[in-house]
C-alpha cells in the first residue's frame, strides 16, 4: 500500500485504508486558513458496509491508498434487496446488499458485466461503465401541443428505475442513462 505524500493526493474516487478497512473518497475540499495549518475535509464510503464517514485529515497524518484488485463478474439475478454476481475468470458466487452498491441498484441488468473491486482477495463492490443503455418499460404517452409547458416527462426502465426523457420517448425504446448522475442521454437506435 503507497502511502500518500500530500493531502492534496486525497481526490474523490480515490480508496483510502482507514482503520483496516476501504473507503473510497466521495468528497474532498482543501481548506487553508490564516494563521492555522491546512487541512483536508472529506466524506467517505466505506467499501465493505457502505457506511458514509465524514473525516478530516491534517498535514502528517498517515493516509495509505488501499491496495484494490480489480476483476471483471457477471451480474446474476436480483433477490430481494441482495444482487447477486458471478466471477467471470473464478466463476465463484458473491451477493451485495443495495447499501453496498448504492446507486448502481438502478442500472445494473441480468447478463450485464461490472467491474468488481477487491479488497484482500473479498469482493467489496461493483463499479458500472459511465453509461449503461436500459429499455423503457413504462411511457406516459407525449401529448401533442405539450411540449410548451413541459418538456421531459418520467418513464420507467426495466430495472425498475425513473428518469426524466423528452416527450418523444416511447415504450421498448432503448436510452441510454448517465450512471453517475442518473440522467437521461440520448435515445439508442440499434
Amino acid at each position: 500500500m503507497a502511502v500518500l505524500s500530500s493531502l492534496k493526493e486525497i481526490k474523490v474516487g480515490l480508496a483510502i485504508d482507514i482503520n483496516n478497512q476501504p473507503y473510497q473518497v466521495l468528497w474532498a475540499d482543501f481548506m487553508r486558513t490564516a494563521q492555522r495549518k491546512p487541512v483536508m475535509r472529506t466524506k467517505l464510503r466505506n467499501l465493505i458496509t457502505g457506511q458514509v464517514l465524514e473525516q478530516t485529515f491534517k498535514p502528517g497524518d498517515k493516509v495509505e491508498e488501499a491496495n484494490l484488485n480489480h476483476t471483471t463478474a457477471n451480474f446474476m439475478y436480483r433477490e430481494g434487496d441482495t444482487f447477486y454476481f458471478m466471477d467471470n475468470t473464478s466463476y465463484e458466487q458473491f451477493g451485495f446488499s443495495k447499501e453496498q452498491i448504492g446507486e448502481i441498484s438502478n442500472f445494473v441488468k441480468e447478463n450485464s458485466d461490472v467491474e468488481v473491486m477487491l479488497y484482500n482477495e473479498k469482493p467489496v463492490t461493483v463499479k458500472l461503465q459511465p453509461k449503461v443503455v436500459l429499455t423503457v418499460v413504462e411511457a406516459p404517452p407525449g401529448v401533442k401541443g405539450d411540449s410548451a409547458s413541459n418538456t421531459t416527462k418520467k418513464v420507467k426502465v426495466e430495472t425498475g428505475y425513473e428518469v426524466n426523457v423528452p416527450l418523444f420517448i416511447k415504450e421498448g425504446e432503448k436510452i441510454r442513462i448517465n450512471t453517475d448522475s442518473g440522467d437521461y442521454v440520448e435515445r439508442v437506435n440499434e
